[in-house]
């Protein structure tokens, strides 16, 4: 472990402040991703600033039907709240998917946004190679072990094959969100401004080490959830070598707005698959306007997945991540919660 200083926030302002005046500091949530980092030696923060007595705790519903969620609120408080159960019981069954109900206790929303892969080869500096920690050292997985890693958005340019980075975002939680529409609320030196969920992970391209749009100095405040439109009809699915305490190999998260058996509206995003938290435009529309039936949830489910690069151990993703939307989006439609 390096040395660091810790210093515990008041207010936003002075966190912000300090994170800005100062080379290599870091805010400090619950930690549960940041200190592994630092004790893996992948992490070297000068300083911590300890933000969890920021009023970032409240869970608040407005007359429009959003929901805003304070950074700071624990994914446990998170996933047992009952306007989230009621209202957006995909998210719920996201976070009680991942991690171990001790680590949930410690977690935060804006943390588990931020929350770095579980690449074996970011992790173990003993790999120089990887351009995550090292920009321009190269991706040790391309011709590794890569049976967890992504399939898709993994290209340098968008066109080329060739990928700089082939690691997947890790976190449940995000997966939902980005079915729900979500926004991200910041704050940095300059103001306030909002970020799309679409918008907030960023694929590799030529910067890897550059997972997010959120500035350095900027602090996460609050992720709105625009009125709910799948509290019935919705599900997460999550594949994976174990039943807990597992990353997921794939997993899927479905929401469906229906009128009869016709779909309204839809949300589909997937896990486990790519850099960040993956949605197919092309996926939702087909879903959009058509019977809920199994036909039309395997055309989802190939749109869904059309482009996937696989390597040498994860090939079996593309099946595995077709099978488990139609499961998803079956479950989804009658109901029925994974």
């Amino acid at each position: 472990m390096n040395p660091f200083h810790y210093q515990r926030a008041t207010a936003p302002e002075e966190a912000i402040h300090v994170v800005a005046a100062t080379r290599g500091a870091k805010f400090l949530g619950g930690g549960t991703n940041l200190i592994d980092l630092m004790k893996y030696d992948v992490e070297h923060p000068t300083t911590l600033v300890d933000i969890n007595h920021l009023s970032f705790t409240q869970i608040t519903s407005a007359s429009d039907g959003t929901t805003t969620v304070g950074a700071g609120v624990r994914n446990s408080d998170l996933a047992n709240h009952q306007t989230i159960r009621t209202n957006y019981p995909l998210l719920s069954q996201a976070i009680l998917s991942g991690a171990s109900a001790q680590l949930r206790n410690m977690a935060t929303t804006g943390g588990n946004l931020l929350q770095r892969t579980r690449c074996y080869y970011f992790n173990d500096t003993a790999y120089t190679e990887c351009n995550k920690r090292n920009p321009g050292s190269g991706c040790s997985a391309l011709k590794g072990f890569n049976r967890i890693h992504a399939i898709l958005g993994t290209s340098a340019d968008g066109d080329s094959d060739t990928a700089n980075c082939i690691a997947t975002n890790p976190s449940d939680m995000n997966v939902a969100l980005a079915a729900l529409n979500a926004t991200v609320h910041v704050q940095g030196p300059k103001g306030k401004r909002s970020i799309a969920l679409r918008d907030f992970h960023l694929l590799p391209g030529t910067t890897p080490h550059i997972e997010t749009a959120l500035k350095p100095d900027e602090l996460i405040t609050s992720v709105e959830l625009p009125p709910s439109r799948f509290a019935k009809h919705s599900c997460y699915l999550k594949v994976r070598d174990r039943q807990s305490y597992a990353f997921a190999l794939v997993s899927v998260a479905a929401g469906l707005e229906l009128d009869g058996s016709t779909i309204q509206s839809a949300g589909l995003a997937l896990g486990g698959v790519a850099p960040k938290p993956w949605r197919s435009a092309e996926a939702e529309k087909a879903l959009v306007g058509a019977p809920a039936t199994v036909e039309t949830f395997h055309k989802a489910a190939d749109l869904a997945v059309a482009g996937a690069k696989t390597y040498q151990y994860n090939a079996f993703k593309v099946e595995l991540a077709k099978t488990s939307i139609v499961r998803a989006l079956t479950l989804a439609a009658q109901g029925v919660q994974a």
